[in-house]
């Protein structure tokens, strides 16, 4: 009966990593998305999506889309520069395998 039950915690290397978040979020803004849609895509919180969304907007690895007047960016799209980034990211990672 004792195998059955686990008592102790297995390490999980499950968590993503940082990079592997925001290569999500690139990839998943090729064609100029919404938050929610991120949100949703990526499985992040909102609070952790809008933590990301301003660490890529100050890199330049996104931009903003917005409507005229409107001061809340409407739809967000990679960059040159965030293509550059993922196209190394999935480099590396074909690399580990």
């Amino acid at each position: 009966m004792s195998l059955l039950v686990h008592d102790r915690k297995r390490p999980s290397n499950s968590h993503r990593a940082r990079l592997d978040i925001i290569a999500d979020i690139l990839d998943a803004s090729c064609g100029g998305v919404k938050k929610t849609y991120l949100m949703y895509h990526c499985n992040l919180s909102f609070r952790q999506l809008k933590h990301y969304l301003v660490f890529m907007l100050r890199r330049e690895l996104l931009c903003t889309l917005t409507d005229d007047g409107d001061p809340n960016p409407g739809l967000f799209r990679i960059t040159s520069k965030g293509r550059e980034f993922l196209r190394a990211y999935k480099g590396l990672k074909a690399l580990m395998k």
